[in-house]
């Protein structure tokens, strides 16, 4: 239906037409530099006879879902070598950081019939594993040419943007996806619209979303008590945690914690923006408040001098969240009161936490199921406000709150386990029964 000739012309005209842009954020930012001859089909050369499930997650969010189906694969697969593609340099560097040198990282082939058809020739995989739903159609064609199962897991179509763009497409979204071997959708929904665009209702499995997999549930984490002791926090003294900010939703925050600072004295703030380059920016608008300011870069763990006062703490550190987390009475997951997508609202849910976030989520599906089950969901900083106020009234609220939520995300866990099913069927594996073992080959009567 699509002839690959004239999808190589539209992909240069586009290239060529974006040329401004693309070349100046090369030069300016340093970006796209990376790994141009494996973006022209030049991935690693598969030698011997070892078989290779390819997996491609597009960014640094499909990186960190893969994370536990790239360990699962190689445990029940370990006859089959794993290897890792990201679009983004973010999700070249998080894949090395997660997965190398186990397992080969490289750069996703442009969708060129000829760059397509290189890489998979130096890679023969035996499958090709897709996370989330980005799909190209030079690369399934290419792979459907040369009998390559494609699977996509943990799949969405967002109601904003995904599913409206494919409908555009008309009968040529459900030819694309038709071109898959199997997709493993998040949710009935999500179901519902791959269907509505065309797609067989064999090709379509119901799996449920590994972000629910990677969450650690727990009640204490390690680190927790070191992180308390350092930053000043005494016993008894409830903790707000504002995670994942970003730009604009700082003032709001501070402006609320002003107010319930007021009829709740031993209130104290932790900000930790999501962007480690705003740490400064951050760090000058909690004193430009009248705030006192803490940073915890300047407290590493073990320090003993006293800290004085309740100054407000900036997490501007990596890697730490979960830490500032775990402390908290009640957690504000940012980047949702303004329209910035929202950040990680499952880690908080996952460590029992009461948690709230703003309207605008549309980078995590999830948020709307969790509202539903003890997280909450506020129109804006006033009703943000609202919120923070009952549980800190009523400590009862925030403990239940934080339990419906862990309890939920709890019971949303093993898709992961359910996508592995999924592939080792189509390699004609019989999947383990048991933690430990391996998946083996079926046997036909």
């Amino acid at each position: 239906m699509i002839d690959r000739f004239f999808l190589d012309i539209a992909y240069a005209s586009g290239l060529l037409v974006s040329s401004p842009f693309w070349l100046y954020r090369m030069i300016r930012h340093g970006r796209y530099r990376q790994g141009i001859s494996q973006r022209l089909g030049a991935a690693p050369i598969r030698y011997g006879l070892q078989p290779v499930i390819w997996i491609h997650a597009v960014s640094l969010g499909e990186v960190n879902a893969a994370r536990q189906l790239v360990e699962e694969l190689h445990r029940q697969l370990p006859d089959y070598r794993v290897v890792v593609s990201s679009t983004t340099d973010t999700g070249i560097a998080a894949a090395r950081k997660l997965f190398a040198p186990d397992h080969a990282i490289f750069h996703w082939p442009l969708d060129f019939s000829w760059a397509v058809a290189r890489a998979l020739h130096r890679m023969r995989p035996s499958l090709v594993v897709l996370m989330e739903g980005e799909v190209w159609p030079n690369f399934l064609a290419s792979c459907r040419s040369r009998n390559i199962p494609t699977v996509v897991v943990n799949a969405r179509l967002s109601a904003d943007k995904g599913y409206p763009r494919y409908r555009k497409l008309g009968p040529l979204a459900g030819w694309l996806f038709n071109r898959l071997t199997a997709i493993g959708v998040q949710d009935e929904i999500y179901a519902e619209r791959f269907l509505r665009l065309g797609v067989h209702p064999d090709k379509i499995h119901l799996t449920g979303m590994m972000k629910f997999d990677t969450a650690q549930i727990a009640d204490r984490i390690e680190g927790q008590d070191e992180l308390a002791a350092a930053m000043g926090m005494g016993k008894g003294e409830p903790l707000l945690v504002a995670g994942g900010t970003g730009p604009g939703e700082e003032k709001l925050i501070l402006d609320v914690f002003g107010g319930l600072r007021a009829r709740h004295p031993g209130l104290r703030l932790a900000i930790v923006p999501r962007k480690p380059e705003r740490f400064d920016e951050v760090a000058r608008l909690i004193v430009s408040s009248g705030c006192e300011l803490l940073r915890r870069s300047q407290r590493p763990d073990g320090v003993r001098e006293p800290v004085k006062g309740r100054p407000v703490l900036l997490g501007d550190t990596m890697g730490e969240l979960r830490k500032f987390y775990s402390l908290a009475h009640a957690v504000f997951v940012g980047r949702s009161l303004l329209p910035q997508g929202g950040s990680d609202m499952i880690e908080a849910a996952a460590l029992g936490k009461a948690t709230a976030f703003g309207p605008h989520t549309f980078n995590f599906p999830q948020a709307e199921a969790l509202a539903a089950h003890g997280c909450s969901r506020v129109a804006d900083a006033d009703a943000l406000g609202r919120q923070l106020e009952a549980w800190l009234s009523e400590g009862d609220s925030a403990r239940q709150a934080g339990a419906t939520a862990q309890q939920y995300v709890r019971s949303q866990q093993g898709a992961t386990r359910r996508n592995v099913e999924l592939i080792c069927h189509l390699l004609d594996r019989e999947p383990a029964r048991r933690p430990g073992e391996i998946a083996l080959d079926k046997l036909h009567q």
